[in-house]
């Protein structure tokens, strides 16, 4: 081989590789991670007219492409964690991050399910700690007057930022829960076969209930100050805690400098979500929180305001906070 050769094929690669990181590539803006948020920016992307390539692969798997420079934007349902905040500095990804919304982790039975109304979140770990597994609980098992049948439980798989809060919160650790349940990172996957099985419960985004509310039922949850359902007054009033969160997207810094569609893309979508984000099922933030973003986004002011923690208790006027 000839080092004219050599010099033709290294010069090649380092035009592939250039071509294929965001900030090089066509105009086509690439999203992926939270099946949660997945929805809101696909409502976006249509009302946008612009081309935007929007996948669900999970919150924690969405940031590992993400921190690798493979995508412009990282849907997220929760803040980015200290080992992803170090994989994104290590491959010199910089990031802006904008929260778009509020959920609410719904608890879901299905809908022929006529004795559960609500639940404690000591009864939900004593369903999902890591310490349940193998074990067959029953209905009976967590209140006497209950039916005597095993629950059959679905909730969103480990690549999923959903999964992660919902383990910090009941089982008080992230990440640790029992893993002999129904996964799965597609919300209407869970749905699907929540409504085969009568003895179901699950977790998932509150969207995902909202879009189904006539073939499930949402549990009120009690976490000691009586039971509360994850509706729209109770979630942005801090009534529904531990289970309501912000929802955010991170943007690749570089590729906002580089892509021409990104920054109008995102301009168009922090204006107008508070707008039409009750067709997802979600809720907005207050116009002031809308508006710390846009300032953000304007400014390219990178980082991450939350140091790697899930900001759980989080509440709607807390977010960006001077």
């Amino acid at each position: 081989m000839t080092l004219s050769t050599v010099r033709r094929l290294t010069l090649s690669g380092l035009i592939a590789g250039l071509l294929a990181s965001p900030a090089f590539a066509s105009d086509t803006i690439l999203a992926d991670g939270s099946s949660t948020v997945f929805p809101i920016t696909q409502e976006a992307a249509e009302r946008s007219k612009l081309v935007v390539d929007n996948r669900f692969s999970g919150t924690t798997a969405g940031f590992r492409r993400f921190c690798a420079g493979e995508t412009d934007i990282s849907n997220a349902s929760r803040p980015i964690n200290r080992e992803e905040m170090a994989s994104c500095e290590a491959a010199g990804v910089r990031y802006v991050e904008l929260p778009i919304a509020f959920d609410a982790i719904a608890i879901v039975v299905n809908g022929s399910n006529d004795w559960v109304r609500d639940i404690t979140t000591d009864e939900l770990k004593t369903l999902w700690q890591p310490q349940a597994e193998g074990q067959e609980i029953t209905w009976q098992d967590l209140r006497a007057e209950w039916p005597d049948r095993p629950v059959s439980l679905f909730g969103r798989g480990s690549n999923s930022g959903t999964y992660d809060y919902f383990t910090a919160v009941i089982n008080g650790e992230t990440r640790a829960s029992r893993s002999d349940y129904l996964a799965s990172e597609n919300e209407e996957e869970l749905v699907e076969a929540m409504l085969a099985e009568p003895d179901a419960l699950g977790f998932f985004g509150v969207g995902a209930y909202f879009r189904h509310w006539q073939e499930l039922h949402d549990v009120a949850v009690d976490s000691g100050k009586g039971p509360v359902y994850p509706a729209l007054n109770e979630v942005l009033g801090g009534q529904y805690q531990p289970l309501a969160r912000p929802l955010f997207l991170y943007v690749n810094a570089g590729a906002l400098e580089q892509k021409a569609t990104l920054r109008p893309f995102l301009e168009g979508y922090l204006d107008g979500v508070r707008h039409w984000l009750h067709v997802t099922g979600y809720m907005p933030l207050s116009v002031e929180a809308y508006g710390k973003a846009q300032q953000r986004l304007a400014e390219g002011q990178t980082g991450t305001r939350f140091g790697g923690e899930l900001a759980v208790g989080l509440g709607l006027d807390e977010l960006y906070q001077d």
